[in-house]
């Protein structure tokens, strides 16, 4: 019974992971990488499941061939250790030509394992059901012996090269990544444990000893230790990145929303907004609240006013912000002073900017518009005082230039 737990457990988590990264997969279907992730998921459970001796039995029963479980879990063994690497072309390279035809070299190689597995148990005799030591028993076995070690040469072979190329790769990388990495080698360690006690207790009946406790309990051990570092080693890298992708799109979503909600309190951006639910994946919104700003910052073009930009980026300058807090403090206040100037003026026909602006022939000054400039200017808008002195100041102008000209 505990033996079976140590299978049942690491095989229930796995097979979890997996049917938690399928609706990804479903919303993904040509993300290669995510693909391959699931895949690997469901064959390391699978070989923790397939494993367990009542499992063994019953494949046996459903079928009606003595030990015919054998090279069914053989073989997903064998399609686990290939795609394994073929996770770690794709993840360390991408998915380019040269990474496709390693890919397929890969999966060639092992495909053709898993059927010769098949093709050596049918030609092989193997009448006694065996469910703890089929590998010492039938080890002297014509064919039968033949598929044993070629599954343990396709095992040792996935663990070295795995070993060596994740060793390799970890030793230029850092953080979360590198974590992964080293869990995948340490499990990859034990693997060559695993196969170096089944060769030792294989070996020793071909030399006509008994050394099957290496085989049965030693093992064993070392394989479930192996698969769940393995299968931790690569999800982790990969959830932890897709979490901080998703933590920094809600941060710059966040940070865009006083921008935003400034240019659509202008009226400047209504337009812009798309009938998107509030449960849409959080990148589309961020995307929206995006071109939200820019159709936004379009409508406002008319109304900047570049001596208020050039006003308060020399007065923040001077009180020691850096350039680039300095430059956003600037634009967010041409931007509000033209928010305000269009609720003041809301027919102002559009202006060509090529040319010079009204104050003294100086070319036109319009707000920056990369992604990073655009997140400094709304958080300025409710940080820097700057801003709101500008505001004041344009709006005290606004009423002594139209107290000049008559208006009420």
């Amino acid at each position: 019974m505990a033996t079976d737990l140590t299978m049942l457990v690491p095989g229930a988590l796995l097979l979890g992971a997996f049917l938690l990264k399928l609706p990804a997969l479903h919303r993904n279907r040509g993300d290669a990488l995510l693909r391959c992730v699931c895949v690997l998921l469901l064959l390391a459970s699978l070989v923790f499941l397939l494993g367990m001796v009542p499992v063994i039995a019953a494949v046996n029963r459903f079928v009606g061939v003595p030990n015919a479980a054998a090279p069914l879990v053989y073989a997903v063994l064998s399609a686990f250790c290939g795609t394994c690497i073929i996770l770690v072309i794709i993840w360390r390279g991408g998915v380019t030509e040269r990474t496709r035809r390693a890919t397929w070299a890969c999966s060639l190689a092992y495909g053709a394992v898993c059927v010769a597995l098949f093709v050596l148990f049918a030609l092989g005799d193997a009448p006694d059901e065996r469910l703890r030591d089929l590998d010492t028993y039938y080890a002297t076995t014509p064919f039968i012996r033949e598929m044993i070690v070629l599954y343990l040469l396709a095992h040792t072979t996935a663990a070295v090269v795995m070993t060596v190329l994740c060793w390799r790769w970890s030793r230029r990388v850092s953080g979360v990544l590198r974590v992964g990495l080293v869990l995948i080698v340490v499990g990859y360690v034990l693997n060559t444990g695993y196969d170096a006690a089944k060769f030792t207790a294989v070996g020793a009946r071909w030399a006509g000893h008994d050394l099957d406790y290496l085989s049965t309990h030693v093992a064993r051990p070392f394989a479930s230790a192996s698969a769940l570092l393995i299968g931790v080693g690569f999800v982790l890298p990969l959830v932890t990145e897709r979490g901080v992708i998703e933590w920094r799109t809600a941060v710059r979503h966040r940070r865009l929303k006083p921008l935003a909600d400034l240019l659509a309190g202008a009226g400047a951006a209504g337009a812009a907004r798309a009938a998107i639910g509030p449960l849409a994946a959080l990148q589309l919104r961020l995307t929206q609240r995006e071109a939200s700003i820019h159709d936004g910052l379009i409508t406002l073009r008319p109304y900047f006013d570049a001596q208020v930009h050039r006003q308060v980026l020399a007065r923040a300058l001077a009180a020691g912000h850096t350039p680039d807090v300095a430059r956003a403090a600037a634009d967010a206040a041409m931007i509000a002073a033209a928010g305000d100037a269009r609720d003041a003026d809301p027919d102002r026909t559009a202006v060509d900017r090529d040319g010079p602006d009204d104050a003294g022939g100086a070319p036109p000054v319009l707000p920056s518009t990369g992604a990073d400039d655009l997140v400094r200017t709304s958080l300025v808008l409710d940080r820097c005082p700057l801003v709101r002195e500008a505001l004041v100041h344009e709006a005290g102008r606004r009423r002594a230039a139209m107290s000049e000209s008559g208006n009420p």
